[in-house]
């Protein structure tokens, strides 16, 4: 048993459960847009998102050295190999999206929107409030996973409702990263990083969360009576997650890491899409 808790806190650390949640997310939206996306885009997407999270975690460690959780001074004891990891997957992830998509509109859009995004990452970090963060960090995740499926869906097929839901998949996104700083605050103070939890209140912060929990759940209810049959199977997936996020949020005697871990996985749940749609 500790051995499997072992392999699956690795997996929460190297953030393998961050990729296959951004995978399920695509394979939502593919499904919404009535897109039938290739393999191809899944492993790009995949290495992006572990480049991303893991350089992250990168200067993260290398700011706080081993003396935090273990999850830090597990990133600063492999941080030489998880850079190397960065940089190969990097490499290879650029000469497979010019490979197998080649130099077009799509592709160049995507580059525009990786700069817009790194250039808005770097202004809230330098000159932004604390909470910007969490809620930026949320829409370019879900811009991310949203982004290919919108490209590839045919315009006659738009709908209100797929908006509906990227608002409603943000505020989700939102919901997890406010839970997450709060489970981190104490050791963000001890380190000094830039987040919410450093400049709103527990109290207030907590606050924000059930607030954001119940308007989710009201949302999703009125999404599940009044939307067209189609939309309601996406609602009752988004309602599941966000009904998980409140469970693991009320469970005091959960300790940090496996809230971390558990609210990780539920953004996996999309991936049953695979065989009800």
């Amino acid at each position: 048993m500790q051995f499997f808790e072992k392999i699956i806190r690795w997996i929460s650390w190297l953030s393998f459960d961050v990729v296959l949640g951004a995978l399920a997310g695509m394979l939502f939206f593919s499904r919404l847009f009535h897109v039938d996306l290739p393999w191809q885009p899944y492993v790009l997407l995949g290495m992006a998102v572990w480049c991303i999270y893991n350089l992250d975690h990168f200067i993260d460690a290398n700011q706080v050295g081993d003396k935090l959780s273990g999850r830090r001074r597990f990133h600063h004891q492999v941080r030489i190999p998880v850079l190397i990891g960065v940089g190969v997957l990097a490499l290879v992830g650029l000469i497979g999206g010019f490979w197998w998509f080649g130099w077009g509109l799509e592709l160049q859009l995507t580059f525009l929107l990786g700069a817009m995004i790194g250039g808005i990452r770097f202004l809230v970090l330098k000159f932004g409030k604390g909470w910007m963060k969490e809620f930026s960090i949320a829409l370019f995740y879900v811009t991310g996973i949203f982004w290919l499926p919108f490209l590839r869906s045919n315009p006659l097929d738009g709908s209100t409702w797929q908006g509906i839901f990227f608002i409603l998949y943000v505020l989700l996104a939102i919901l997890n990263l406010l839970i997450l700083s709060l489970l981190d605050q104490e050791e963000d103070r001890l380190a000094g990083f830039f987040s919410v939890s450093q400049e709103v209140d527990s109290v207030i912060l907590k606050r924000w969360v059930t607030y954001l929990i119940y308007g989710l759940f009201s949302m999703l209810i009125l999404v599940l009576l009044f939307a067209p049959s189609f939309y309601r199977l996406f609602a009752a997936f988004l309602f599941l997650m966000t009904l998980s996020h409140w469970f693991i949020f009320k469970k005091d005697q959960m300790n940090a890491e496996k809230k971390r871990i558990s609210m990780e996985w539920t953004f996996v749940l999309p991936a049953l899409l695979t065989f009800l749609s």
